[in-house]
Order: structure tokens, then C-alpha cells, then sequence
């Protein structure tokens, strides 16, 4: 194995041979760690992205592809990395979908698990949307993926059930299942995007500082809890910062002996003020499943035939704010009520606290043109007042500090950003009119 190792970074034969190997000496190792189902996923994920772009074309997905572009609120690029954008998109889709399907079936009930039927179980209309279309027989036979999600189901149903979810409740499990899927599915994409685990301990400090923030600096006594408070983390990924936040809320009702209405209340924060949006559909699986989790262990369980769902919605972040501003009608319902649903949130919604951990790089696989030219305030003037005559405001963070600051100070009129990113913007000559305007503005 070290041998064929070397290799198969750059030789695709030797990376198909290597995880044959790992999968056949593997084969009857009982699998019970959140962390190896999670790699053995993105192995047959690996291997259906490759024949996904091994196929020639796409052209039963092609209306697919456009709705959801214009869902997601970005245009993928007529190239190489718009291609490879869409078409991991799909297989993370399908993947997660698989997966999502399968927890729900192994927690609910007992048998082998059937992933033909999975559509069934998906509890999120976006994503069961997007399944229902890759999955169907007329898609997945032309790109050779049957067989493929067939080796993936029979691998989830030799998991030891209860040792598996026993390791994945557990705290930070979740998010060290999604973190080794990405990093072995699509490392590429993962650098591109700069999707990085943030450490718990690091949201749980930014959570609580924001809270003594709103209850100290801006008068609000119950801080997080307070009915008035929205919250939105733009940068979701696995809903680490929502689920903290609404754990600071329960504690705050906790400590308010709150008693019986406490789940209710959690409930209505997480369904109506504490929002989250999310560009990839893996992770937006998950942070659907954490919110969804926390709230059944409070005694109030989402009742998903009724519609009820968190408010964490698949779109990007950095389109859409513009009042009234709107698409077309699209194909498939579900993608372009989660448009809606995420549009409402960024025109109409009063915002007091944004939070997260943005992107910290510049990705070329989508069309920037639909981002409105949100930096370019940040250069007015770089030239003649300061002299800068090259400058370089093209890292994702940057966009993300432009929409807050937007937001918070110029339609709120009060409020708290509280970001992780990188340091450039603090010393940089490019940033120069970006810090001056986030000093004037806070």
C-alpha cells in the first residue's frame, strides 16, 4: 500500500487500485468509528465523482444545473472549476442524502437499509429535491453510479449501529464526520471554497462574548434570548455557531426557570431568528441534523409533515440583499422556495448580530458578476488618496465583512459582527479604506 501511495495523487489508475485495496481488506472490519464511515464515504464518492467526470456531458442534468444556479444565487462558469463545482456538488448531494437516509432508517427502525427508497426519508425539501433528481434510474445508469451507491449502502449496513451513534451524539462528533469526508472526497474544492473546521472552543467563546456584548453594550438584559434577537451565521457549514447559539439561549431560559415552555421556545428561536446559510449541500445536511437533534433532546422535536425546519437555507451568501430583488420561476419548487426563504431573510429581516467564520481564499469556479461588485468600496479612493496603485480585496473574507458591515450599520443601524478571518485586512496598504470604513461605521 505505501508503494501504490506515492502515486496516486497524480496516476488515477493507481488511485482506483489503492481503494480497491483499502475497501477489500476492509471489507469484514466492523466499522463503528463516526470517523472511518465518513472516509470510506468519500472513497465511493471519489470513485462516483470520477466517473461522473469521466461521462461525456451532462445533458440530462443541464436544466438542473441552471435552477440551481439560480437557487444557489451564483452562476457556475463555463469551464473546468464550474464544472468540477456542479458536478461535486451533485455526488455531495447524493452522498449526503445517503446518509442522511440511512441515519434516520438505522435510528427509527431495524432491517438492512434500502437506498432506493431513501428519497423517503429526506427531511429537507431542498436537498430530497435535489436527490429525487440525481438518483432517478434514467441519470445514475448512464453515469454508472448504481453500482457504486449499492457498495456504499452495503457498507452502512455492516456499521454497528449503536456504537456508531453512541460516538456520534457525542459532542463535536458531527463535525469531525463531515471534516474527513471533505478533506478525503475533495481536497481541491475544500482549499478553494476555505471550508476549515473551526474549534469548539473558539465558537463557544465568540457566542459568549456576543452575548455579554448585546446584554452589557447594547442594553438587551436577556442578550441571545431576547425574542427580538436575529442572529445569522452566513457561512454555515456544519451549523456549529447556530447550535451553539441556541444552546446559550437555553441556558439563559434555564437559568430564567423557564420549566415546560423552555422546548417551545427554542423551537421558535431556531425555526424564526437564529438563520444560517450554507453554499454546499453536505454540510448543509448536517447543520439540518444538529439543529434537529438539539432540539428533540429539549423535548420539542421538529415536525417535519407540518413543514417545520430550522432556518438554515442552501444559498450564497453574498447575493440577494438588494430589496426586491428576485428570480425566475424555476423547475423544481423546492429549490425555488429555498431561494425565497433565503431572500426573505437577507431583505426583510432585522438582523442585529452576524457571526461566523468566513472563506479565507478567492475561488474562480463561479461567476463573481452576480456579487454586485461588494468591494468595491473598500477601493475608492486606494489610488488617489493613498497611493495604492496595486491592491489585491479578492479573499472571500472580505466579501463576508462587506455584506455585515452593509447590513448592520447602514440598514440595522446597530448591531455586533463577530468574524474569524484572516489578518491581512489589519495591516495590508490594499485595506486601507476598509479599516477606515469600519472604524467610521463601528
Amino acid at each position: 500500500l505505501p508503494i501504490c501511495r506515492r502515486n496516486e495523487t497524480d496516476n488515477p489508475v493507481a488511485l482506483s487500485f489503492v481503494e480497491f485495496l483499502r475497501r477489500v481488506l476492509g471489507h469484514r472490519a466492523p466499522l463503528a468509528s463516526p470517523r472511518d464511515v465518513a472516509s470510506l464515504l468519500a472513497s465511493y464518492a471519489r470513485d462516483s465523482l470520477a466517473r461522473v467526470e469521466a461521462s461525456s456531458g451532462l445533458p440530462a442534468l443541464s436544466s438542473l444545473r441552471d435552477a440551481l444556479g439560480e437557487s444557489l444565487g451564483l452562476h457556475f462558469q463555463p469551464d473546468e472549476k464550474g464544472d468540477h463545482f456542479f458536478r461535486s456538488t451533485l455526488v455531495q448531494t447524493l452522498f449526503y442524502g445517503l446518509f442522511s437516509a440511512w441515519a434516520t432508517h438505522a435510528r427509527d427502525g431495524s432491517g438492512a437499509f434500502d437506498w432506493r427508497t431513501a428519497a423517503w426519508t429526506l427531511q429537507v425539501p431542498a436537498v430530497r429535491a435535489l436527490f429525487e433528481q440525481v438518483s432517478r434510474p434514467g441519470t445514475l445508469g448512464p453515469l454508472g453510479l448504481v453500482a457504486v451507491l449499492g457498495w456504499a449502502a452495503d457498507a452502512l449496513n455492516r456499521v454497528d449501529r449503536e456504537a456508531f451513534f453512541s460516538r456520534f451524539d457525542e459532542a463535536n462528533a458531527v463535525q469531525h464526520f463531515y471534516e474527513p469526508f471533505l478533506a478525503a472526497y475533495d481536497p481541491e474544492l475544500r482549499r478553494a471554497l476555505g471550508v476549515w473546521y473551526t474549534p469548539p472552543e473558539i465558537v463557544q467563546y465568540m457566542v459568549e462574548r456576543v452575548d455579554s456584548a448585546l446584554r452589557e453594550e447594547l442594553g438587551i438584559a436577556d442578550g441571545l434570548a431576547d425574542s427580538n434577537v436575529w442572529v445569522l451565521d452566513p457561512c454555515t457549514g456544519t451549523g456549529s455557531y447556530l447550535v451553539e447559539v441556541l444552546r446559550r439561549i437555553q441556558r439563559t431560559f434555564e437559568q430564567k426557570g423557564l420549566g415546560a415552555a423552555l422546548g417551545a421556545e427554542l423551537k421558535a428561536a431556531a425555526t424564526r431568528r437564529i438563520a444560517g446559510f450554507e453554499l454546499l449541500p453536505a454540510p448543509f445536511v448536517i447543520a439540518h441534523w444538529q439543529i434537529a437533534t438539539l432540539l428533540a433532546d429539549a423535548g420539542a422535536p421538529l415536525d417535519f409533515e407540518s413543514g417545520e425546519r430550522a432556518s438554515v437555507y442552501l444559498t450564497n451568501a453574498l447575493t440577494g440583499w438588494e430589496i426586491g430583488a428576485a428570480g425566475p420561476h424555476l423547475p423544481f419548487p423546492e429549490l425555488e422556495r429555498e431561494r425565497d426563504l433565503a431572500n426573505g431573510v437577507k431583505q426583510s429581516a432585522a438582523i442585529l448580530v452576524i457571526i461566523g467564520n468566513p472563506p479565507y481564499s478567492a475561488y474562480d469556479g463561479t461567476s463573481p458578476d452576480e456579487e454586485g461588485n461588494l468591494v468595491d468600496r473598500y477601493k475608492e479612493g486606494l489610488r488617489e488618496r493613498w497611493r495604492v496603485r496595486k491592491y489585491n480585496l479578492d479573499d472571500l473574507y472580505v466579501r463576508f465583512f462587506r455584506v455585515a458591515e452593509r447590513r448592520i450599520a447602514d440598514v440595522t443601524g446597530r448591531g455586533i459582527v463577530c468574524f474569524i478571518s484572516n489578518a491581512s485586512y489589519l495591516a495590508y496598504r490594499s485595506y486601507t479604506v476598509m479599516r477606515e470604513r469600519l472604524v467610521g461605521a463601528f
